[in-house]
């Protein structure tokens, strides 16, 4: 298992590297073979295939509120962005290339946001939220996730977790993108909204699922390495069930490692050692 210890990059190199990235990226945006979803349903899809919400406001340490507020703001100029966006079959979800830039043109303020394990501010902080709920959603429907990027810091110790450790997918404009493939037969559409107290999200259907799925962890473990530090590491899979909840398949989804930003004996428990 490869050794995390950080890497110390110039702010040079560093700005260097996203204008490269990001260019990339618009290549693949304009000029790649893949058929992208743009387009929006006028009236949600008949069927259900998941749903899953997610806290708006947490207090965490060492964070203001009022950047709690703030991200409420992003999340609600994002959610109208992407709400109710179809994908039809052979089309792919691109979080960035539907939502576009987070500038102070377009309504955002600034949020949190972490660069390399630390809490700074910048506009459209706190969008990571609904990537996070997107990719979840997306594991328990057959979607396919194409293009995934995990978090590279384990920020905030872990408290009323109710996911695995490592089931989110961190983004940043436009390299770190979260795509999503509808390589079935059907329509797919994503409904997402605020609530006055949660982000709520939908994949939904025009036809019934035939399969369920449940997202565990494995191999969980926290390891301190040679340079001081501690690093976490899990692997995320899935369990596939039929109509008469018989399971049919058990899937690698994901491995995660993430640099601890925090002392793990002075922590809480987490999810998966409370449930081992």
């Amino acid at each position: 298992m490869e050794s995390l210890k950080p890497i110390h990059r110039s702010p040079i190199r560093i700005y260097f590297g996203k204008k490269y990235y990001r260019f990339r990226r618009y290549l693949d945006w304009y000029f790649g073979r893949k058929k992208f979803s743009l387009k929006k349903g006028d009236t949600p899809l008949q069927h259900v295939i998941f749903t899953h919400q997610t806290v708006l406001m947490r207090e965490l340490k060492d964070v203001k509120m009022w950047l709690q507020h703030n991200k409420v703001k992003n999340l609600r100029l994002a959610t109208e962005k992407l709400n109710k966006v179809v994908i039809k079959h052979g089309e792919t979800f691109s979080y960035w290339r539907l939502l576009g830039n987070t500038t102070r043109r377009k309504g955002y303020v600034d949020g949190m946001i972490l660069h390399y394990g630390k809490v700074q501010t910048g506009v459209g902080g706190g969008v990571c939220q609904l990537s996070n709920l997107i990719y979840w959603m997306t594991l328990h429907s057959p979607l396919t996730v194409t293009e995934r990027y995990r978090h590279s810091y384990d920020v905030f110790p872990d408290s009323k977790r109710s996911q695995p450790f490592g089931s989110g997918a961190t983004c940043a404009y436009n390299y770190l993108d979260l795509q999503i493939k509808n390589e079935t037969k059907h329509t797919y559409q994503l409904v997402v909204y605020l609530t006055d107290t949660h982000l709520v999200g939908e994949w939904r259907s025009n036809t019934p699922s035939i399969h369920s799925y449940e997202v565990y962890e494995q191999d969980h473990m926290i390891r301190q390495e040679y340079w001081g530090g501690y690093v976490r590491h899990n692997r995320i899979h899935r369990k596939k069930f039929n109509l008469n909840k018989q399971q049919i398949d058990d899937e690698f989804v994901t491995e995660n490692h993430a640099i601890m930003m925090y002392e793990p004996l002075l922590a809480e428990p987490s999810f998966s050692e409370m449930n081992n």
